[in-house]
């Protein structure tokens, strides 16, 4: 009973860990092009005539 706990809590935890450093990565890679594309659009607003 104690292995079959220890094995899904292991399994459980692994999971766990993937799947916040994939959100970690998947965050800071939005981010910079968030940055990117908002300094284009800055760089871009001053030839821009309305």
């Amino acid at each position: 009973m104690d292995e079959k706990l220890y094995k899904t809590i292991s399994i459980t935890g692994g999971g766990s860990l993937a799947i916040g450093i994939f959100t970690l990565i998947t965050g800071i890679a939005s981010g910079i092009l968030l940055i990117v594309s908002g300094a284009r659009l800055l760089k871009c607003k001053e030839r821009l005539i309305i």
